[in-house]
């Protein structure tokens, strides 16, 4: 797919820039031309009906839709590039907007998309394929059911504070094994709040089951899928990157072709330091948290995994650290690894070929000098390619 295509647009090659604000059940659409205005209008949410529309009005006119990502998705960029028409969807953030602009209406938002299409200010986020949309549902289902079991956990933690009940105790590995569970369900209590743990303990039961089912459903689907197959298996290829991470990695960022460069992989996960700087002064701050977080999060986790199994990370690790106060230094280092490891992740994926470690610190542990048996690229992608 053309990156160009699928970004961008170069307003001089279009007659008329369409701005839609989508809703489910209407569309605000306004028109304008390289000389102003044309019109705006509210329309049921159809395709058909918006281009029919454009046949009527604008015969033989090359025309440019774009809209905002919502709840709405692709359906309506799917029809309309279905007829052969050129449309952007474009991140709310990314839209320009007038600081005094305080009233907000659909018509108002139509008209603001459609100038800034017009001046080429909108530029388009990453279009999943339909292989990597139906990845990116199944990997949201399964973090909906992590986060359940997650509140669950802390419910049954809180109800036995609040009663003045000690948790029963267990290794910090082991804190919700099978064994904690039996003990919790032979607790004695009153009759409402055993009524109420247990309810807790069967959510907790139900979302960890979920859990577990929607884990196999994406393995499944991506062993049916050759391409998902090998650039899963790519990916695993990274020390500290394993399954979970590298399926969710995929389902966001979709088909690695889009990537246009190492830089913009960083700027998606969020991972780049924000900047106000002006003149010869240079101010930067946190890092910017853009795109999605809990991915974010599952990134810096394998970053931690990375710096014990990879000594250069592990070095890495170790200057940046050292060029930071210690109350936060651990924070901003392993932050700069997991950026690190989106630039890994950007060579495995557009050479399309395994990671292999070469580099050897002189303070590597043995785990980080010979990690996974110590194998080479060919022999890691056939372990590797069966998930």
């Amino acid at each position: 797919m053309n990156a160009k295509w699928t970004h961008s647009i170069r307003p001089s090659d279009y007659d008329i820039f369409g701005g839609l604000d989508v809703d489910k059940t209407s569309i605000a659409v306004t028109f304008v031309n390289p000389e102003g205005f044309i019109k705006s209008m509210r329309i049921p949410y159809n395709c058909e009906n918006l281009v029919s529309y454009c046949a009527r009005h604008f015969p033989g006119k090359r025309i440019a839709f774009a809209y905002e990502a919502g709840p709405t998705g692709y359906g309506l960029y799917d029809q309309l590039t279905t007829l052969g028409y050129r449309c952007l969807i474009a991140s709310a953030s990314m839209i320009p907007t007038a600081p005094g602009q305080r009233v907000k209406t659909n018509r108002l938002d139509s008209k603001k998309i459609a100038e800034a299409l017009r001046g080429g200010q909108i530029r388009s986020i990453h279009i999943p394929t339909d292989s990597y949309r139906k990845l990116r549902h199944l990997t949201g289902l399964r973090d909906t059911f992590v986060r359940q079991a997650a509140a669950n956990k802390c419910r049954i933690k809180a109800l036995l504070l609040f009663e003045g009940i000690p948790f029963p105790e267990a290794p910090p590995n082991s804190q919700w094994s099978r064994a904690v569970i039996n003990q919790l369900r032979a607790l004695v209590l009153e009759d409402c709040v055993r009524f109420k743990l247990d309810s807790l303990l069967a959510n907790l039961e139900f979302a960890e089951g979920k859990v577990l089912e929607t884990t196999k459903e994406i393995r499944r689907f991506c062993r049916q899928d050759p391409e998902l197959c090998h650039q899963i298996a790519y990916l695993m290829s990274i020390p500290g990157i394993g399954w979970i991470v590298a399926s969710h990695l995929l389902a966001r960022i979709g088909d690695w072709r889009q990537i246009e460069n190492v830089r913009q992989l960083g700027a998606f996960l969020g991972l780049v330091p924000t900047e106000h700087s002006t003149g010869d002064a240079t101010n930067r701050g946190s890092i910017t948290r853009m795109g999605a977080g809990r991915l974010r999060n599952k990134l810096i986790q394998s970053a931690w995994t990375a710096v014990r199994r990879d000594p250069e990370l592990h070095d890495f690790y170790q200057r940046v650290y050292q060029k930071h106060p210690l109350d936060r230094a651990a924070r901003k280092a392993i932050v700069a690894v997991a950026r690190k490891l989106t630039t890994r992740i950007f060579a495995v994926l557009h050479e399309q070929r395994p990671y292999d470690i070469r580099y050897t610190s002189p303070l590597a542990t043995k785990e980080q000098k010979c990690p996974r048996g110590r194998l080479d690229a060919s022999q890691k992608l056939e372990a590797l390619i069966g998930l």
